[in-house]
């Protein structure tokens, strides 16, 4: 099987004919749209307007995936770097024409009664209320052509520099005796290693290594978080968080029942640490270094395709479609697998709607723990196939759901394993699950009280980097409890989570969490009824892009806003809790 995506499909280079075409043909949209926007006063120009958006954002989209794609993979590639820059630019030029689309939307009283002659204008319903409701917080029109073009200078550069200081950046460890210069994302993995002292000797690598570019990335983000502060007031936002929920198409209450339960549910997860700390043979929790460690006899290393069948056929458990959607992206090159200097760290999927594609990105190196991660990021391709019949205007689902297919398709590969695996299996099996789930509900807690703290003390002043590692490690301290040894923390998980980069996703943090539960419960529901499931399952990927949270799961009769549904969810976690204390006792 290729282990090196293929971009051909999206553009055959930088210098295709087809690329600089479409570059042409993005900069005139925009000038089109701007051109557009002042005339918006009734239907028919409404019409076209949104005919016109739905163009720009498909060519943009691609475009731009072209660009980010090849530098996720070499982040020294300097066209790639030139040509996101560029197409943020020519992006920017179009918040004119968002900010007098929002302004019209804004003066519209009756906004059902207006497009109902138009059946065009239907289809995007919900978009359009949305963007009316957001013009509450809208700025003057300079004011945000401003913003737009000074965010490519601003928090988009300081994320970029993040980006290629951290994907760049080596550490010298300790391996076989000798000592060795890897790069961070090698190190990084060693985490999952089976040596004791290799996993201890990649840690202090690590962290020593980010000494090295702490003060640059501290920069970055407090550059970014006081970006985002200073749009937030300006809006009229009482914080970021409240505008994150409203971009996440989240309501508060939603929120808070699902925090409620996992505070509730936080001693399960350090009775968890605490039985693998005893395992380890630590005494007073366990060590950050040892948090995925192998657990059990059966520590099986998985080549890429013995790890693509593993998935494929538990995927094809649940269905033939999920499951063929899956090996398609294996067998055409839509995957980039193994780690090497210049790639950036972890795993993502990335859509690309104009051609009915999508991409994965891994950082494979044969645990059980990376064969998840591929049934992940297939998920999340398998939404992305879901959602393809759709305007690129409707498939833009927010955060949240983002991460349900994704978790789903963990599940789905764990449960059936489980099922046939013996005792030694079933123990690695439910320990990486446990990894997941901990880093999920106890890592996703700690970094969601890590940005409000953040935000908080940014408000008053630049953060120092021993500020950040205090905040960040008091954080770790409260969501993990006594299931990790205090003395032996990561302070600098802040330097290397790219989530805190984005400037317009804050909190990416809590989306996994709502993810992971919300998936269990649907993993429920699905072994209550299969076959009312599926349909309605891939009728739920289709349609959350084009709701709000709590109307995309109405279609499953699930109330996200009762602290019940992520009670029952968690449940499902606490069972394999147990289930893992027994057979390790």
């Amino acid at each position: 099987m290729q282990k090196i995506w293929s971009l051909e499909s999206i553009y055959p280079s930088f210098e295709s004919e087809s690329f600089k075409r479409d570059i042409l043909t993005l900069e005139n949209l925009v000038t089109e749209l701007n051109t557009q926007s002042e005339t918006l006063e009734d239907v028919p120009s409404l019409e076209q307007f949104v005919a016109t958006m739905e163009k720009t954002d498909q060519l943009y989209l691609r475009l731009y995936g072209y660009a980010s794609l090849t530098f996720a993979t070499d982040t020294g590639h300097e066209e790639a770097l030139k040509t996101q820059n560029k197409l943020q630019k020519i992006n920017s030029e179009s918040a004119q024409s968002e900010a007098k689309l929002m302004s019209f939307l804004s003066k519209i009283p009756d906004f059902e009664a207006f497009i109902e002659p138009s059946n065009f204008l239907k289809n995007f319903a919900f978009i359009l209320s949305e963007k009316k409701k957001l013009a509450e917080h809208m700025l003057s029109e300079k004011e945000e052509i401003l913003a737009a073009k000074l965010s490519i200078t601003g928090s988009k550069s300081w994320n970029t520099l993040q980006q290629k200081l951290t994907s760049s950046l080596k550490g010298t460890m300790v391996k076989d005796g000798e000592p060795v210069n890897l790069p961070i994302t090698v190190i990084r993995n060693f985490a999952y290693d089976a040596s004791p002292e290799v996993r201890k000797s990649a840690y202090d690598a690590e962290l020593s290594a980010y000494e090295n570019i702490a003060e640059a990335i501290a920069m970055s983000l407090n550059s970014i978080k006081g970006e985002v502060l200073t749009l937030s007031e300006m809006r009229g936002y009482t914080s970021p968080l409240e505008m994150t929920l409203e971009k996440s198409r989240m309501s508060k209450a939603t929120l808070d029942a699902m925090l409620t339960a996992m505070e509730e549910s936080m001693s399960g997860f350090h009775k968890y640490l605490n039985q693998k700390s005893k395992l380890m043979g630590h005494e007073n929790g366990l060590p950050f270094y040892d948090l995925f460690a192998p657990v059990g006899k059966f520590s099986k290393n998985y080549t890429y395709e013995e790890g693509c069948k593993f998935v494929v056929d538990n995927f094809r458990n649940f269905s033939d479609k999920l499951a063929d959607v899956a090996l398609h992206a294996m067998e055409n090159g839509w995957i980039d697998v193994e780690p090497r200097s210049g790639k950036r760290s972890g795993a993502f999927c990335s859509s690309q709607h104009m051609i009915g594609e999508f991409r994965v990105l891994l950082n494979y190196t044969g645990n059980l723990g990376d064969v998840t991660t591929l049934a992940h990021e297939l998920g999340h391709g398998y939404h992305a196939t879901c959602i393809n019949k759709e305007s690129v205007l409707n498939a833009q689902y927010s955060m949240p759901l983002a991460e349900t297919a994704s978790i789903f398709c963990e599940t789905i590969v764990n449960q059936a394993a489980l099922k046939i695996a013996t005792k030694d299996e079933a123990i690695t099996i439910l320990e990486n699950s446990l990894q997941d789930a901990t880093q999920v509900i106890c890592d996703i807690y700690s970094r969601f009280l890590f940005e409000s703290k953040l935000f908080e003390i940014r408000d008053d002043h630049p953060l120092s980097v021993n500020e950040l590692n205090e905040i960040m490690t008091n954080a770790q301290k409260t969501a993990y409890g006594n299931g990790l040894d205090h003395k032996t923390l990561h302070p600098y998980m802040w330097l290397i989570k790219p989530h805190y980069y984005y400037a317009i996703q804050n909190f990416y943090n809590f989306p996994y969490a709502f993810g992971l539960l919300f998936a269990k419960g649907l993993y429920a529901k699905y072994l209550d009824a299969p076959a009312f499931f599926k349909t309605k399952y891939d009728e739920l990927l289709a349609a959350s892009g084009k709701h709000s949270i709590v109307d995309v799961c109405k279609i499953m009769d699930i109330d996200v806003e009762h602290v019940d549904f992520w009670r029952a969810s968690l449940a499902i976690i606490q069972k394999d809790i147990e289930l893992f204390i027994e057979l390790t006792e």
